[in-house]
């Protein structure tokens, strides 16, 4: 099988061919459409990850059928079409684990980072771990929804997303116009916060009322302007610097939650927090049964991300595209 391997940090990417591997006891083999190229892939090969293990095969927003079963499996059977996420697995013991939080695992494994993912033709996954696809679900379409989906949807649950409720997102790239697709179709009223007025108009068509545009006003003046500021802001900016800029823009009992973050520290002032009774949280991407819920909404609102069908071969120019801040749109690596 052809696949893409991550050999160091800061070493390009090496492609090749393999030998399909076999599953083990609790293991399912995948036969992969598609993988989507997501910017956590290029924090793995920028050194950003302690925990990564090289060599390793990238991607985590993989989709694909089931093609063999190792000992022990029932579910999911062969044939059946399945999606895998950021987590791989975890010990399935702890606290969190028997509650059904398995992302704050302490001991969680991640896919394409300490495991190896979905840059491949073939990729084994735990069988506990993957997510029937809805039927209808186009499975390359879907695979970013595995991830910036799943980060997006359970950011908005996480935040106390509700019908009626003023939702701002910050940023409208991979995670963010999800996540204003998401909120508009649970019934919110939604603004975007952009850098740059060139972004209006495809907040505008996202469904939101609002765009606020930084290089022109302050965003914590404008969302306060918005009746009273808003109940929710959903960082999904590769920056903690644009998500402290908006925190005088909550309402009172709002939350500020960061699904996107730089490497800058997060710095708050205590006395407006206090005050107003501000929570400021962090959710990372979600566990087994937050991506069948989002995969079940996503299907049910026919909310779909706008993607690019790329080769293998064209991921690693993807991955510089995105470092040297030229891509735009999602890339989605079909296998067929």
């Amino acid at each position: 099988m052809r696949a893409a391997t991550a050999t160091a940090a800061h070493t390009p990417l090496t492609l090749g061919d393999r030998d399909v591997p076999e599953p083990g006891p609790g293991e399912i083999l995948v036969d992969v459409t598609a993988c989507g190229v997501c910017f956590s892939d290029l924090n793995l090969l920028l050194g950003h990850y302690p925990f990564a293990r090289f060599p390793v095969t990238p991607g985590h927003e993989i989709t694909g059928v089931v093609t063999a079963v190792g000992d022990g499996v029932t579910f999911p059977e062969t044939g059946a079409a399945v999606g895998a996420q950021f987590l791989y697995d975890s010990d399935g013991h702890c606290d969190y684990c028997v509650r059904g939080d398995q992302i704050l695992c302490p001991r969680k494994r991640i896919t394409g980072v300490s495991v190896d993912g979905g840059y491949a033709e073939y990729v084994l996954l735990k069988a506990g771990y993957v997510t029937p696809l809805p039927a209808g679900l186009d499975p390359v379409a879907a695979a970013p929804l595995m991830c910036a989906g799943l980060t997006a949807f359970n950011g908005l649950r996480q935040g106390g997303a509700r019908t009626g409720a003023r939702i701002a997102v910050i940023g409208a790239g991979g995670i963010g116009a999800l996540a204003v697709r998401y909120a508009v179709a649970m019934g919110a009223r939604v603004a975007v916060v952009g850098r740059s007025p060139r972004g209006r108009e495809q907040a505008g068509a996202l469904g939101a009322e609002l765009f606020v545009a930084t290089s022109e006003s302050d965003p914590a003046e404008a969302l306060k302007a918005w009746g009273g500021g808003a109940d929710l802001i959903l960082n999904a900016a590769p920056s903690t610097e644009a998500a402290t800029a908006t925190l005088g823009g909550l309402a009172p009992d709002g939350t500020l939650l960061l699904c996107g973050y730089g490497s800058e520290p997060l710095v708050l002032p205590t006395q407006p927090m206090v005050l107003n009774r501000l929570h400021v949280a962090a959710s990372p991407s979600g566990s087994p049964h937050d991506l069948r819920d989002t995969l079940a909404f996503s299907a049910a609102h026919g909310i779909l991300p706008d993607i690019t069908p790329i080769t293998l071969d064209e991921a690693p120019s993807a991955l510089d595209a995105m470092a040297a801040g030229t891509a735009h749109g999602r890339r989605v690596i079909a296998f067929s």
